[in-house]
């Protein structure tokens, strides 16, 4: 009975699971070397980045790293995603649960694009899904997007500055 209730459960849960997907994007007058240099420095997050407020761990594909996330006018939280992609100057993504998987999962991607003329395109996006994902849309269209937009910012400011 309890296998059957588990099953149950799980087949719930994964034909209600929702997606929702943020994605911004910012042109940097910098090269994407310049411009990975500062998103890797870990270490100076605290100091300049206004929505990622650590990441400790060794950053490297497999790995489960930590992450503090603190969106703007809203509770920060702490996880543990694992690295999927880490190609430098091009690419970093990490997979995190809320708990555990399809409760709650995003996939968080920042891409850098050399667009050959000393400049990056600069994109950071994040695919949720999940059953609680509709009850964290109205957070993640405002809160979280406006923090991806704060990072955006601050990291253009600094790479042209540099």
């Amino acid at each position: 009975m309890k296998y059957l209730t588990t099953i149950s459960l799980i087949t719930f849960l994964s034909a209600t699971a929702t997606a929702k997907e943020i994605k911004t994007e910012i042109l940097i007058n910098a090269t994407p070397e310049k411009v990975w240099a500062i998103l890797t420095d870990f270490e100076n997050y605290p100091n300049w980045n206004p929505f990622i407020k650590l990441i400790k761990g060794e950053v490297k594909i497999g790995n489960k790293i930590i992450v503090k996330i603190e969106p703007p006018e809203a509770k920060g939280m702490t996880f543990k995603p694992k690295i999927l992609t880490f190609e430098t100057n091009k690419e970093l993504s990490w997979l995190g649960h809320l708990l555990f998987a399809g409760l709650f999962d995003g996939k968080h991607k920042f891409e850098l694009i050399d667009n050959g003329d000393g400049t990056t395109t600069f994109r950071q996006s994040e695919k949720f899904k999940g059953v609680l994902v509709p009850l964290f849309k109205k957070q993640l269209d405002n809160n979280t997007k406006k923090g991806f937009e704060e990072m955006n910012r601050k990291l253009k400011e600094i790479a042209e500055r540099k």
